[in-house]
């Protein structure tokens, strides 16, 4: 995929300079550092941009970034807060004029600069990535410039926002795109099995190693290792892979010699991983070898105008691009106002459940909106006002549907959760759910 992406176009965000005062005179200390579109975070850690020696400051304390709103500062779940003159955060504040931050004992000088441009992508997709709105055109141009490099990506966001897709635009749009690009679900690593399912065994290494496993770092040779719900690691092996990832090279349980690796890193989690390195249960320096660049996805709320694009392309995906013009300008823009808790997989799974119910006739969703829930909790609407209402006719069919379709889909990909989530186009965590609320068992 090319990498190169136009960046005409601009936004401005409101910056500045973040100082460290002395305790005793109250004047800066040492040279400002510029906070930028890029998080900017105090704290005790060696990942830190600014590392203040206070014993009352957090591991992670707080985060400062430029925006078009002023510069957000954001405590970061820290023991003692983070305070912008005498109050408190609770979590966060825009601030556009000069304040005076504290952090345990220590006090900084925030100084706010005049709004600058930053570039975003003409372009509205990005690879697998659809959306024209300012927030996804200013991801792109930023995947243009990290996609050529070998630099460890960490990918943040809600869930289902498309953190995976993400991942897979880095992976196309760089010299490593005719490797592989190899999966691991964190969620699914127990912490008794976690060395033998990243650095793989030897037969026999242990009571029912009845074949040689190859770690997915091997399997991934000259390609991309994809660490899903990089929160979800077990603490056990974080102190071996920090090592590995350092060291370039693995030792698969049950051999005496190390084998070099050749990967790029890739990583996403919806967890605050500065909560989870403030909570001792993820490493700060583990973290830092991730996040050697960020990229945030935002939520689908905060980018509603990208929703008629990302409906048009589920469609087309379907192989019916032009039942587009079977959905009317109401129905989108009762799209454009709901709350997608579930965020783009949410809104897929509407327009998909929509599409099969619709028999090439027009497209309606206000009945899946109004009566949908999360996964696993759909219920039907009580039979006793209407045994044959509208509303509990349209859910058993949706219930029908999505247990005729991950019935097939289970068949075709044999049991196996990774090759399901592929062909569907769901998350794994997602497809496990429909797979245990209809009985379908999971191939091992």
């Amino acid at each position: 995929m090319d990498s190169t992406v136009r960046t005409d176009s601009f936004i401005e965000v409101t910056g500045g300079t973040l100082s460290i005062l002395s305790s005793e005179t109250g004047e800066p200390i040492g040279h400002p550092i510029p906070i930028g579109p890029e998080p900017c975070i105090v704290g005790r850690g060696d990942h830190c941009q600014i590392v203040l020696d206070d014993p009352r400051v957090s591991t992670s304390h707080c985060e400062l970034i430029a925006t078009d709103r002023g510069v957000h500062v954001k405590d970061l779940d820290s023991r003692n807060g983070t305070f912008v003159h005498q109050a408190r955060l609770d979590p966060g504040a825009y601030l556009a004029t000069d304040a005076r931050l504290r952090c345990g004992q220590t006090w900084l000088a925030l100084k706010v600069a005049s709004p600058e441009p930053v570039p975003i992508s003409t372009l509205g997709s990005f690879g697998p990535i659809v959306g024209r709105s300012a927030a996804m055109r200013r991801i792109y141009a930023r995947l243009a410039s990290l996609a050529p490099h070998d630099l460890s990506v960490l990918i943040t966001g809600e869930t289902g926002t498309g953190k995976e897709l993400v991942a897979e635009a880095i992976h196309k749009a760089s010299r490593r795109a005719g490797g592989p690009f190899i999966v691991v679900d964190c969620t699914t690593i127990p912490a008794s099995l976690a060395e033998s399912r990243l650095f793989g065994h030897e037969k026999g290494a242990f009571t029912g190693a009845v074949s040689r496993q190859v770690s997915p770092f091997v399997e991934a040779h000259g390609g991309t290792v994809f660490f899903d719900e990089l929160g979800e690691l077990p603490t056990e092996i974080q102190p071996k892979l920090l090592r590995a990832l350092e060291a370039r090279q693995i030792q698969s349980v049950g051999s005496t010699r190390y084998q070099p690796i050749d990967v790029r890193i890739v990583a996403a989690t919806r967890r605050n991983m500065h909560e989870e390195i403030n909570s001792k249960r993820f490493r700060d320096d583990l973290y830092h070898r991730f996040a050697q660049a960020l990229v945030h996805v935002p939520p689908l709320r905060e980018r509603a105008e990208d929703i008629p694009d990302l409906v048009a392309r589920f469609l087309s995906d379907l192989g019916d691009p032009g039942a587009i013009t079977r959905i009317d300008k109401p129905t989108l823009d009762r799209l454009m106002r709901h709350d997608w808790t579930g965020n783009v997989r949410e809104l897929r799974n509407v327009v998909v459940t929509a599409h099969a119910i619709s028999n090439g006739g027009p497209i309606e969703v206000t009945e899946l909106l109004g009566t949908r829930r999360p996964l696993g909790g759909l219920q039907l609407a009580d039979r006793a006002a209407s045994t044959r209402s509208f509303s509990v006719r349209k859910t058993e069919l949706l219930e029908a549907f999505e247990r005729e379709f991950f019935t097939e889909l289970h068949r075709d990909a044999g049991g196996n959760v990774s090759e399901m989530a592929r062909m569907s186009g769901l998350s794994r965590p997602t497809v496990r759910q429909y797979l245990d609320r209809y009985g379908l068992r999971v191939s091992e």
